[in-house]
């Protein structure tokens, strides 16, 4: 069974810097790409970053790039998001979720079939 879990969300303020963590298990992790969703409130769920099986390739939303970087450690079957600068406009739910089809740049929700629980995070101005 397929299980994702993160953490690390929390509050900040404006300029900071937060890292979210994507435990999974269940699945041969490291066959699998992976990627970052959010869902800011009120409003609907949008890919954030994408990343290769073994990392060498990386996807990025407009909105983020140059400011979060996603990572993974198959060794820990663990996926990350190292989140600077951080913006009100970054306020949201973060989700990991496992990438099954599409490996391109696109962040289609059908082409992710298992999802996290979420995690929170809060920017203050």
């Amino acid at each position: 069974q397929v299980h994702l879990v993160e953490s690390g969300g929390g509050s900040v303020q404006a300029g900071g810097s937060l890292r979210l963590s994507c435990e999974a298990s269940g699945f041969p992790f490291s066959t699998y790409r992976m990627g970052w969703f959010r869902q800011p409130p009120g409003k609907e769920r949008e890919g954030v970053a994408k990343i290769s099986t073994g990392g060498a390739s990386t996807y990025y939303a407009d909105s983020v790039r140059g400011r979060f970087t996603i990572s993974r450690n198959n060794g820990k079957n663990t996926l990350y998001l190292q989140m600077n600068n951080l913006k009100p406009e970054d306020t949201a739910t973060y989700y990991c979720a496992r990438n099954f089809r599409n490996l391109g740049p696109s962040f289609r929700e059908p082409d992710f079939d298992s999802w996290g629980q979420g995690t929170q995070v809060t920017v203050s101005s």
